[in-house]
């Protein structure tokens, strides 16, 4: 029997975008469900944002005040897509109202702010799941199991990366991104968050870290009106980059790994290059986000010269089938936010966790916040969960 949960969206942005089109896509793609969203209500505090998108995909409802959605009986559960600094006020507000949450990471600016949602979340006994949409990836699913499974030994070092250029032009605005009061660690949350979720989903907790970060473009444009995006200012006056725009870490894992973490938003010339490799006593496997669906895997027992094949994933990883009925055939970003969706509404429906939860997104806040006070004291520090 087919049952209607009543969703809205927090923050009108690319991601609000990306949020609701998942929720009209996920009973296609997983008709099993048999519980499905309906849009109810979306909030954006830009003028017109809200009215738009509620014209475009079908909000019964739109308004520029997230508290009318708190306040709102039609919705159980809401997207939370709204600026970093929003999310621990929306997010606790959101779960003690009685809505599941599903919310954007990093989840607010600091550990504490991860925790208080979490704690909110748990207190009220409502769901909630975490922007972490890399694991989601077919290809990703499938290094999981080889790893878990000992086929490349026992995992020896790791490097995940995740570089980008979307700030890179001198004359991107100076939005809240780039304020340390509003956009807190600046790469590390935008970046390096999805790192350490991807090396924890991987390889396992992470025990100690050094990091060094750095600030290339110290001085941007402010914009003289509303912003979406990265866009460039000209004209505005100019302030200082208050956060990161680029950390290296090296990386102790609980189970005796080493690892390697580099993000980067200024890196001129890369797009997207997302990925890790990870090596292991008998093997290796290599996957790049822009080459979403292959997975380059060396495995055998003859270690010197053994050489590395390509897997194209096809129905059998992760949940490719979902999308394609043959391997090879391509998947896109929009795809994973569709897998998240699908386990949001999944747990909502069947009461257990499925995917990233909050708890999850504490662990990678405290990894953010020691890279902050390593990087401030020059020294190992251990993640504080």
């Amino acid at each position: 029997m087919v049952s209607r949960l009543g969703v809205a969206v927090v923050g009108f942005g690319w991601m609000g975008r990306v949020h609701t089109q998942a929720y009209v896509r996920v009973p296609h793609h997983f008709p099993q469900l048999s519980l499905r969203p309906e849009l109810v209500a979306v909030a954006d505090d830009v003028p017109g944002r809200a009215e738009e998108a509620a014209g475009r995909y079908g909000f019964a409802t739109a308004v520029r005040d997230w508290r009318e959605i708190a306040a709102d009986p039609r919705v159980h559960a809401v997207s939370i897509a709204a600026p970093n600094f929003l999310h621990r006020e929306i997010g606790v507000a959101m779960a003690e109202a009685g809505k599941h949450i599903w919310i954007e990471k990093p989840v607010g600016l600091t550990v504490e702010d991860a925790r208080a949602v979490a704690d909110a979340v748990t207190k009220a006994g409502v769901r909630g799941t975490v922007g972490f949409n890399y694991r989601n990836a077919p290809a990703v699913a499938a290094a999981r199991e080889l790893i878990a499974s000992g086929d490349i030994g026992t995992v020896t070092h790791v490097r995940v990366r995740l570089l980008s250029d979307y700030a890179a032009h001198p004359e991107g605005a100076l939005t809240w991104r780039y304020e340390r009061e509003r956009g807190g660690g600046g790469v590390l949350g935008d970046l390096a968050s999805h790192g350490v979720d991807l090396a924890r989903f991987l390889v396992g907790e992470i025990e100690s870290l050094a990091a060094d970060t750095a600030v290339f473009i110290p001085e941007r444009a402010r914009p003289t009106s509303a912003t979406a995006g990265h866009t460039r200012a000209t004209g505005g006056a100019p302030g200082p980059v208050e956060n990161e725009d680029y950390v290296n870490c090296l990386l102790r894992f609980a189970s005796g790994a080493r690892g390697v973490l580099e993000a980067c938003r200024v890196s001129v010339g890369e797009q997207n290059n997302y990925g890790f490799e990870i090596h292991g006593t008998r093997g290796a496997v290599f996957w790049d986000f822009r080459r979403m669906g292959e997975l380059r895997i060396s495995r055998g027992t003859t270690y010197q010269d053994q050489p590395v094949s390509t897997l194209h994933v096809g129905p059998g990883h992760g949940e490719y089938a979902a999308f394609q009925p043959g391997a090879a055939n391509a998947m896109g970003y929009d795809d994973l936010k569709v897998i998240e969706a699908y386990h949001f509404l999944r747990s909502v429906e069947e009461g257990t966790a499925y995917g990233p939860t909050l708890d999850d997104a504490v662990h990678s806040a405290a990894a953010l916040d020691a890279m902050s006070g390593s990087a401030e004291r020059r020294g190992w520090v251990s993640p504080v969960v």
